[in-house]
């Protein structure tokens, strides 16, 4: 017996010549439990006759788990992308919602996630106290959005994570907020949408942790514990998998084959399978088809603010709950008796949250796409007079449904206004939440921050301005 020098532990070498050329073991004494014999037991191979390979230092037994680190990085080094000043509102935890309360924060970026500091990362890391972290928000999921109607400050995005929580943030600057948008969208496009993939990262990180003899313990004790039938059900998916193929391509025929024989949308229609949609259709083809310049639906939300939502605080701009706008939204478009006095929409915020939607989802906006830069032109000259004529011809311009609608819309707005006092909801506030919603460009070539300056002050002027636009 002798002892190795590579350890303080004693250890027991065999001599070789009685084992042969075959593998010859270093046993350590003393070991407590089977899980310290895999982790420490080692291996020496003879590649030639009665000579031995130097052994691996204990230093270096686990080499491969140091060549996995070299090519994935661990978990917790994460690449800083962004960092930087922004206004931050936490306005829902869990699916709760919550008081918004506007706040400077050090904003953080990395590759899978957000952590908001009150201060600069690196006084936040010195002068933090023992368990309080920074606001950790995961990106993997994660949804991003402008949120004009969400606040009357300019530049507002909002971020709504798988876990139900919502953040606004906001600048002043406009290419600064333009950046960190563009940056954490191409951040969230970056990971998987499916929270699961993102488990299987994990536990690529969690085998990278473990040590090689662990793993091919584990691996050769999965093979000679797998049943004979499984062994027998692999061979036989193997052998089938060329099949598959074949099966694939005779569904995907027979699917061609439905597609083009199926009924079309028309004749659907006509049998009454499919009801016209009120969300989602030409403002010009829900009039023509309701025999009316002015959709059923709009005059109808309409009537229920003015008759209980002149006085409610936030109105047009708090959001109602989604789940029950949905509903609302398909009870119309099933073209059911709608009363909105009803207790299930008892909440305004529904109503008008539906009236906006309605409004976002029409195919054309309300000021159609052709007339968008001539409305531009119109709010970029410097005189008031001139502005307010050059609005009002091009309003006299518009087709019948779009320009009655644009009158009644807005002359609601103008008693939501007169309320201010109460509601809190100045023609600034209306402008923000409507601008984008009701004017927008066919395809967003240009500065899209610019673009919001203008589409904010055509709905403001048409507010204060009123019955001088819309005047016979």
């Amino acid at each position: 017996m002798q002892k190795s020098t590579n350890s303080d532990t004693p250890v027991e070498t065999l001599n070789p010549t009685r084992q042969g050329a075959g593998a010859v073991q270093m046993r350590i004494k003393n070991s407590n439990s089977h899980h310290d014999r895999l982790s420490q037991s080692k291996s020496m191979i003879l590649t030639d006759v009665g000579k031995v390979t130097e052994p691996i230092s204990r230093h270096r037994r686990n080499h491969s788990q140091h060549v996995l680190k070299d090519v994935i990085p661990p978990l917790e080094q994460l690449m800083v992308e962004k960092e930087g000043y922004l206004q931050k509102a936490k306005i829902a935890d869990g699916g709760k919602k919550l008081r918004k309360n506007w706040s400077t924060s050090w904003i953080v970026l990395s590759s899978r996630k957000i952590e908001f500091y009150k201060e600069s990362k690196q006084q936040a890391l010195s002068n933090m106290k023992t368990g309080n972290k920074p606001e950790s928000v995961d990106l993997c999921g994660a949804h991003i959005e402008w949120a004009k109607e969400k606040s009357s400050r300019k530049n507002v995005f909002q971020i709504t994570t798988l876990s139900g929580n919502e953040f606004l943030l906001q600048s002043d600057i406009d290419f600064i907020i333009l950046d960190w948008f563009h940056a954490i969208k191409n951040a969230i496009d970056r990971l998987p949408k499916d929270p699961s993939s993102h488990s299987r990262n994990l536990e690529l990180f969690k085998i990278q942790r473990s040590s090689s003899t662990e793993l091919l313990s584990h691996y050769d004790s999965d093979i000679k514990e797998q049943k004979p039938e499984h062994r027998k059900s692999l061979m036989f998916r193997l052998h089938h998998s060329a099949s598959d193929t074949s099966d694939k391509n005779r569904v995907k025929s027979r699917l061609k084959k439905f597609i083009t024989r199926r009924p079309s949308l028309k004749t659907l229609q006509e049998k009454g399978l499919i009801k016209d949609q009120i969300f989602g259709s030409h403002l010009h083809t829900l009039c023509e088809r309701e025999n009316s310049t002015v959709p059923r639906f709009v005059k109808q939300c309409i009537e229920a603010v003015e008759k209980r939502g002149l006085d409610v605080d936030g109105i047009y701009r708090v959001s109602g709950n989604l789940a029950t706008i949905q509903k609302l939204r398909f009870i119309v478009n099933q073209e059911e008796k709608l009363n909105l006095d009803d207790s299930q929409w008892e909440d305004i915020h529904v109503v008008t949250g539906a009236l906006k939607m309605f409004f976002r989802d029409l195919p054309e906006p309300l000021f159609p796409y052709s007339f968008f830069e001539q409305f531009v032109e119109a709010i970029k000259k410097q005189d008031n007079n001139t502005r307010i004529e050059a609005i009002k011809s091009l309003v006299q311009k518009l087709p019948p449904p779009n320009r009655d609608t644009m009158k009644v819309l807005f002359g609601h707005l103008t008693k939501i206004v007169a309320r201010a006092s109460k509601n809190l909801m100045s023609t600034q506030s209306l402008g923000i939440v409507f601008g984008p919603t009701l004017l927008r460009a066919e395809n967003e070539t240009g500065n899209m921050a610019v673009h919001m300056v203008y589409q904010n002050q055509i709905a403001e002027l048409m507010l204060s301005e009123y019955d001088k636009i819309f005047s016979d």
